[in-house]
């Protein structure tokens, strides 16, 4: 159930009526089921003219529409990109067809699909919680053990991946082709994947799940290869390859919205890829979206929405001349 829109976000709304006129989109249509290519060639017909809006919800898996819910409420409007979580806890984690579910309908009602994954740590339990499973350290020769074949961990990792892998076969099989951001932040030393530069760190886990699950024939797949905007810079030093990402994103927690050498950044390591803003708390303005036209897509983070933009900000945003809402995306 989506919650009804309180009369607050309605009294709101009306300040900023004649936007909202102007930009109300068409009638969302049902996407048919379509290949990874056809977004992929979506995002690059777009680039550099207009922006598809997006919204993540994170946990609970009971609830995996709260966030996009939220900014309807308060724009009216649905977002072209619904994000999901295949999840950590052990609660949550069973009730990933929830998400799957979720995945589906909102592909089906219109919208863009993308999935994060916050693994937990293969030296502990499937399930856990964020802090010590997925924030975490291991040692360099745990994290050598997870990437080479026939060791406990490798194995141990290798049994985690194919937990997932009946979940995308669904929106496989579904026709849901899927913005699939693993290892995300992989600049960052919070996670157990991430801050290892070079051939055989970050970028050599990300080769190796990709090689997986194609071999898996999850061909729905449209790899997301990210980083966070952290001024140490350098961030070529984790990407995997051309062959091995589909779209290069960033999250900016530094800051507010990416600066312009972070936009030049991701353009150089993207070399012609769609580049995308995967995580934000504070939504676009004006000044963003004209001066960096080249982001195919955002996605605000979950709770940040509400607790880091106001109804003004948001609807600014949503009902912005370049910014793509559900009925104005358009796939195959």
């Amino acid at each position: 159930m989506k919650p009804s829109r309180p009369t607050w976000a309605l009294g709101a709304a009306l300040v900023l009526l004649g936007a909202a006129v102007a930009h109300h989109p068409a009638k969302a249509e049902a996407f048919p089921p379509s290949s990874r290519s056809a977004v992929i060639n979506y995002l690059r017909s777009i680039t550099g003219a207009s922006i598809v809006s997006g919204q993540h919800n994170k946990e609970p898996a009971t609830a995996p529409d709260q966030y996009t819910g939220q900014a309807y409420s308060v724009t009216g409007q649905w977002p072209g990109l619904w994000g999901g979580e295949m999840m950590f806890r052990a609660a949550d984690q069973a009730g990933r067809q929830r998400v799957v579910d979720q995945a589906k309908a909102q592909w089906a009602a219109g919208s863009l699909v993308a999935l994060t994954w916050h693994a937990c740590s293969p030296t502990v339990a499937a399930t856990c919680e964020f802090e010590g499973g997925v924030k975490t350290r291991i040692s360099d020769a745990q994290f050598q053990q997870v990437v080479t074949g026939g060791t406990a961990l490798n194995s141990t990792w290798r049994s985690r991946m194919a937990a997932v892998v009946p979940y995308l076969r669904q929106l496989k099989d579904a026709g849901v082709p899927v913005l699939w951001r693993p290892f995300h932040e992989m600049n960052e030393t919070w996670n157990w994947w991430g801050g290892r530069p070079g051939a055989n760190g970050g970028a050599k886990i990300f080769q190796q799940m990709k090689d997986y699950f194609d071999s898996q024939g999850l061909d729905n797949l449209i790899w997301v290869w990210n980083v966070q905007d952290n001024p140490a810079g350098g961030w070529s030093a984790y990407y995997p390859g051309a062959g091995y990402a589909d779209v290069v994103s960033l999250d900016v927690w530094y800051k507010s919205h990416p600066s312009s050498s972070d936009y030049s950044q991701m353009q150089s390591i993207a070399g012609g890829k769609p580049i995308a803003i995967a995580e934000m708390g504070k939504v676009p303005n004006a000044s963003l979206l004209t001066g960096q036209p080249r982001w195919a897509y955002f996605m605000v983070w979950s709770e940040q929405l509400r607790g880091n933009n106001s109804n003004a900000e948001i609807q600014a945003a949503y009902f912005h001349a370049r910014v793509l809402n559900r009925g104005e995306v358009r796939v195959g």
